[in-house]
């Protein structure tokens, strides 16, 4: 079909889904049967608690017909939605305990913030969101519902602290000046991707208050909520825990119906593939009556809400995993940062959340090669890396996705097995001393 006769926004899509990720892929490297495939570290999945998660599932599933059938409809089973509820409410502690009224269950939470950005914003108007930040919230929140992504700028300035709430307000009066259009959100990710890290309450509660001064709604994404670890090798910055958005006592802070969460069993449970997702919102009924309306478009597979039920009801199960889960992450983390120290590669420490490093290989490649660099900034060498990386089948995302405000930077996905992660760590090795 000639793209010329597809929309001018179709086309944009159909040019955003046409990269090499996919194409990586389908062609993963196993050490007997596809030596010389891709060693995958840029996708954030979670492939060290697969073996445990399978062994129950496989040994619990007994399908009910029912879920054959369209179920209780787009924004998921009744089943499903009180089962999340429950889950959260142990783990996240809520202020007010979350009910199966107060979630919407999604296809994946991309669908989530896909949702989310087109119930509060009309096509250009803004969301903020920080830099360095997850690379597809821009595509999730702008290329079908139409949002402009305002990214914030901030130095020197530590993201989490409570400083960096100036910068979002400055970052809102300026798109708001510029265009003579609102900010009608912010989104957070908390814990953060790519920087591991959590929000401080301090910082969540003067966030709060930037909102509500300007009457726009906050977006935690808490997709990484429960793979939180303790980091036993970086002494600095401290570790915050984590605290939800839904944790905190909003009264004189802002109008609880402009606060959201987002959550899903995509990371915490290592779990892409099932496409779960879910928006917890407790105080604003127009949004879920909006969304019940576009739901028909991020229906969840019943066989998929099944299986989640099934593993968010198993309290013994469930705490059990998490428990095992933080453990592996931690351990994992200690062996990535070794290796890395022993390279004399340059990380942003203090990481104690979700699956990331994040990685100066700009700086080691200028280390190693001063004469080929030396006309070159630090973008540039960030794509020369990249290039190497490739050639040598492996595959990071480089800090450009990520809005990095620095080149050279790039993010490693440490929650693989021992074996596929060792052969990473060597792979990239092997590129930065490419020429």
């Amino acid at each position: 079909m000639p793209n010329t006769i597809l929309s001018q926004r179709a086309r944009d899509v159909a040019s955003a889904s046409n990269n090499l990720m996919w194409d990586i892929m389908r062609n993963p490297w196993c050490p007997t049967t596809k030596p010389n495939g891709y060693v995958n570290v840029g996708v954030a999945e979670n492939a060290l608690m697969h073996d445990y998660l399978l062994d129950y599932i496989n040994t619990e599933l007994d399908l009910p017909a029912k879920y054959l059938t369209y179920n209780d409809g787009g924004i998921g089973s009744e089943r499903l939605r009180r089962a999340v509820a429950g889950f959260l409410n142990k783990h996240l502690q809520p202020i007010q305990p979350i009910t199966g009224d107060d979630v919407v269950i999604t296809n994946g939470v991309s669908a989530a913030i896909e949702h989310v950005s087109w119930a509060f914003t009309d096509p250009g108007e803004g969301i903020l969101l920080g830099r360095p930040y997850y690379g597809t919230f821009i595509p999730d929140m702008s290329l079908r519902p139409g949002a402009v992504v305002v990214p914030v700028e901030f130095g020197d300035c530590d993201p989490f602290s409570l400083p960096a709430v100036d910068r979002y307000e400055a970052a809102l009066l300026e798109f708001q000046q510029k265009t003579g259009r609102k900010v009608r959100a912010l989104m957070l990710c908390h814990p953060h991707n790519p920087l591991g890290r959590c929000y401080p309450r301090s910082t969540l509660v003067q966030l709060m208050r930037l909102c509500q001064k300007y009457h726009i709604h906050l977006i935690s994404d808490e997709i990484y909520a429960l793979s939180v670890w303790e980091n036993t090798v970086d002494p600095q910055p401290a570790a915050v825990a984590f605290e939800s958005a839904l944790s905190i006592n909003t009264s004189r802070l802002i109008d609880p119906s402009l606060v959201h969460v987002l959550w899903g069993m995509s990371k915490d449970f290592g779990a892409n593939g099932l496409r779960i997702g879910a928006i917890v919102s407790q105080n604003n009924p127009a949004l879920h009556l909006a969304l019940k309306g576009a739901s028909l478009y991020s229906y969840p597979s019943s066989v998929s809400e099944h299986l989640a039920s099934l593993v968010l009801e198993d309290t013994f199960f469930t705490r059990r995993y998490i428990q095992l889960n933080q453990q592996k992450l931690s351990e994992s983390y200690a062996f990535a940062v070794q290796h890395l120290r022993s390279q004399g590669i340059e990380y942003a420490p203090g990481a104690h959340a979700a699956f990331f490093l994040w990685v100066n290989l700009g700086l080691k490649y200028r280390k190693l090669h001063p004469v080929e660099t030396a006309q070159m900034d630090g973008d540039a060498i960030a794509e020369k890396v990249m290039e190497l990386l490739l050639r040598r089948k492996v595959f990071l995302a480089t800090g450009a996705l990520f809005g990095s405000e620095c080149g050279g930077w790039f993010r490693i996905v440490f929650s693989h097995r021992r074996e596929y992660l060792e052969e990473a760590l060597w792979r990239i090795v092997l590129a930065l001393n490419d020429v």
